[in-house]
């Protein structure tokens, strides 16, 4: 049977991440990735993501220089990025240079489904899984790992048979369709400008977008009602902005966790990363950066671990949670307070018209980390918070 120092199991951002750090560290990585699926995801990604992760500009599809919230009044806020923008990709074509990048620095990489996981008494571990091309239903094929990384997505396979007792994720049922752009300025569309749309009747508890990506576009919904009729929603999204008649290219639809689970590894063998950890952010639902960098984490826990560090493999959701754990906390009690129903979404919509919001908005998302060095901002920002959820707002202006 065949051995490798680590198997990646998954090939998103987070996943292809990983296994990219260890082949660069020497390691022997297979990257199992069930090709085909595209996830559904606005494919926004920050400034620092681009640094950080050494993304060539070729796969930026659009450069935003705005965002545009719109409340369940249709009102409309508009917060401008000043002096920086948000990239764009498109989750096929950027998955796949992730994917192809690791195997250039010389992970192995293997089309197939992920089937089981089977610790082995001498620490090692077996993975199963059916390739896809070429394989009849009961083909399986299985390798050995000194170590495992479960990227496999919300619904991790993987995450289940390691953890068979770890608790359940919430999740927000995410579905877009991807459209031919209309001219820019046609109805609402604006080809550099973010749209994201706070109605019930877009989502009860989340929201809709509609998001550039230069030829194409992204328009879609979330929602952790599981009744809720994403298609209808997107349906009525388009009616309003004018979009129904753009070609429709493609739909996707998958889960998106809102929790960050409260263990990742099991100690000695299997470490999560991306969404299978949990690791996307409540209220705005980004998962790109969060995921790559849980990917780096993981491998570097991982790698440690392979030297002898019987313990490091916890260190990924440690260093994660020192880095971000804060920002989630803050992002999670938003969601909870603003996202309940219409009036208090009309009032966080409001609230995005304020300038200390917008400055502290577009400085934590670029650089994902909540601005210390502004003390009196932050102390304005709060009472006006407080102001828009009392339904107080004059008093602050």
């Amino acid at each position: 049977m065949e051995t490798f120092d680590t198997v990646v199991v998954g090939g998103g951002p987070s996943g292809a991440t990983a296994a990219h750090s260890l082949a660069q560290a020497g390691r022997n990585v297979l990257l199992l990735d069930r090709e085909g699926r595209i996830k559904p995801c606005g494919g926004a990604i920050p400034p620092r993501l681009v640094r950080d992760f050494d993304i060539p500009d070729h796969l930026l599809t659009a450069k935003i220089k705005a965002a545009r919230m719109v409340a369940p009044s249709r009102r409309e806020v508009d917060m401008p990025i000043d002096g920086g923008f948000v990239g764009m990709v498109d989750r096929d074509a950027f998955d796949e240079w992730l994917r192809a990048r690791a195997n250039r620095a010389g992970a192995t990489r293997r089309a197939g489904a992920f089937v089981a996981f089977e610790r082995q008494r001498d620490g090692t571990a077996v993975i199963t899984y059916r390739p896809k091309s070429g394989a009849s239903d009961g083909e399986r094929q299985s390798v050995r790992a000194r170590t495992v990384i479960g990227a496999d997505g919300a619904n991790s396979s993987m995450a289940r048979q390691a953890f068979p007792k770890a608790e359940h994720l919430p999740f927000v049922f995410a579905y877009h369709e991807i459209i031919e752009a209309p001219a820019n300025g046609v109805g609402t569309y604006a080809a550099e400008r973010c749209d994201v749309h706070y109605q019930g009747n877009i989502s009860p508890d989340f929201y809709g977008w509609i998001f550039p990506h230069g030829p194409v576009a992204s328009v879609g919904v979330g929602s952790a009602h599981k009744g809720f009729a994403l298609r209808t929603a997107v349906e009525h999204l388009r009616a309003q902005t004018n979009l129904v008649d753009c070609k429709t290219l493609r739909r996707e639809g998958a889960p998106i966790p809102l929790k960050l689970r409260k263990r990742w590894d099991d100690g000695s063998t299997v470490v999560l990363a991306g969404d299978a950890a949990g690791v996307v952010a409540p209220a705005s639902g980004e998962g790109i950066y969060y995921a790559m960098l849980g990917g780096q984490l993981a491998a570097e826990a991982v790698d440690a671990r392979l030297a002898g560090d019987v313990r490091a493999l916890a260190t990924a959701r440690k260093r994660f949670m020192a880095d971000h754990g804060r920002t989630f906390w803050v992002l999670g009690l938003l969601q909870q307070v603003f996202y309940r129903n219409d009036k208090r979404r009309e009032r966080f919509v409001s609230m995005c018209r304020d300038k200390d919001v917008q400055r502290l908005t577009w400085d934590g998302y670029m650089n994902k980390q909540l601005v210390r060095a502004q003390p009196a901002a932050h102390l304005r920002v709060l009472m006006k918070d407080i102001a828009h959820l009392t339904g107080l707002s004059w008093a602050v202006r």
